[in-house]
This record gives structure tokens, sequence and C-alpha cells, in this order.
């Protein structure tokens, strides 16, 4: 009986029972499959490059589109591409034995000042930062929160962590330096992702619609594995392109 107990309550490394957050996943990502195949379409590539991941140390960096849509896709992808589906969320039985071993880096102001919904969201796997760059919509020049990259650097020891380099939704903004840091750090495998669509298809903070019949799309590229020489501003240049925020995919972006 107390291993059946010890099982249920089993906790993540940051004190949050894994049961809960299984059911969270399972409850949020029942109420959200609309979203994402009938109200909208989405278009995913590249989870074969996921299926031969380790189970830890493996770290997405993303463009960022809204505050919870994107993440909450990508928790549908990682959990169809564990029961082994390619390229698809159109099976959602998978909701019923999800992965939970997921993070995803997010400012503490967002997932505790913003009323309940947040903070169930970051039960399920937020990994939260004091951002020292911007503060309630403003720019700030605050000290850098030194307790993130251990954060990080623990969520990464248990499991994947998705991450958004640029640190806004703000389209083309500049790779922040501590990712950087973080992959220097940790050598982690990195896997790429651009989505796209999500910016047309919901708000700001990705709960309500702004268009329905939108094509969403996410792509998930080859892994890599940065040389311990590479220079941090060798890896930001590496990710700005790989997650397609140069100047180049800009002038084309401009252009269309």
């Amino acid at each position: 009986m107390s291993g059946f107990l010890d099982k249920i309550f089993k906790k993540d490394p940051f004190g949050n029972i894994i049961f809960i957050k299984r059911v969270i996943i399972g409850v949020v990502g029942a109420l959200t499959y609309v979203r994402f195949t009938l109200v909208n379409s989405i278009k995913i590539k590249g989870t074969e490059h996921l299926s031969a991941l380790p189970k830890n140390n493996v770290l997405f960096l993303s463009n960022h589109q809204t505050y919870f849509a994107d993440v909450i896709a990508f928790y549908h992808i990682f959990c169809s591409v564990k029961w082994r589906f390619k390229n698809t969320i159109n099976y959602p039985f998978y909701l019923l034995a999800p992965r939970v071993n997921n993070y995803y880096v997010a400012a503490e102001e967002t997932m505790k000042d913003s009323g309940i919904l947040p903070k169930v969201l970051s039960y399920a796997g937020a990994v939260t930062i004091r951002r020292s760059w911007r503060a309630k919509g403003k720019n700030v020049d605050r000290g850098v929160d030194r307790s993130a990259f251990d954060k990080i650097t623990k969520a990464l020891e248990q499991g994947w962590v998705v991450s958004f380099p640029q640190g806004t939704t703000s389209p083309f903004a500049p790779i922040r330096r501590g990712t950087a840091h973080l992959v220097k750090m940790n050598n982690p495998i990195v896997v790429p992702i651009v989505i796209n669509g999500f910016r047309r298809a919901f708000d700001k903070k990705g709960i309500f619609y702004k268009k329905r019949g939108v094509r969403l799309e996410v792509t998930f590229k080859a892994p890599i594995r940065f040389s311990p020489d590479i220079t941090v501003d060798e890896i930001v240049e590496v990710i700005t392109s790989s997650i397609e925020q140069d100047s180049m995919i800009k002038e084309k972006d401009q252009k269309d």
C-alpha cells in the first residue's frame, strides 16, 4: 500500500505532484484539442527528429507568438510522439497517458499575476524566471535572476525543456544571450522549432480566438549538438537562423 501511495504522490524536482500534473495535462489537452484540429488546422513537420531523443537534457528553442497556445500545442505534440504518432495530433487518446517530464520557461509575472488559468498551467511544468529586461509590458533594467539557470538546469536533468530565447512574443526580436550561456553550461541537445499562425489565430495570451480557420504550423528541425569550443555569439547566431528570426527572413516576411 505504501508503495502505491508513494507512486501516487511522487513529485517532480519543483515539488509538484506528478499524478496531478498528469491530470492537468490530460484535462487541458482535452479542452484545447478542438482549437488546434477543428476550429483551426495544424500542420506538424519533423517529429521524426523527436523519436530518438533521450529522455532528458533536451532543450527546445522556438520563436514565440502567444503566451500559452504555443506551449499547449507543444504538449499535444510531445504526448502524441510518446504514443509513436508522427506529425499528427489526430488521435487524442494520447492524453490518457501524457508525457509529464516536459517543462517550459515562462516569465514569473505571467504565471503568477494573470489569474487562475496561468497558475493551473504553471503546475503542469512551468519553470518561472524573473525577466531582467521586461516587466508588465515595459522595458526595465534590473538584476539578473541568478536562480533561473539553476531552475532550468534542474528541469533539463529531468526531461525536455521548451524555451523562447527571444523572451517576447514580438517577431524578430534579438535572441537573449542568457540562452547561449545556458547551452554552454549544460551542453543539451538543442532542437529548434519554428511556429507560424498562432498570432493570427489567438490573442496575445493565446486564450481567446482572434480568427478561426487559420492554418497553424509547427516545424521541428534537426537536433543540434554544439561544440564545447563554440562562442556565445556563435550560438546566438545559430539559434537566430535556426528559428528563422534573422534579417533575411524578416525582409522576406515584410515583402510577402
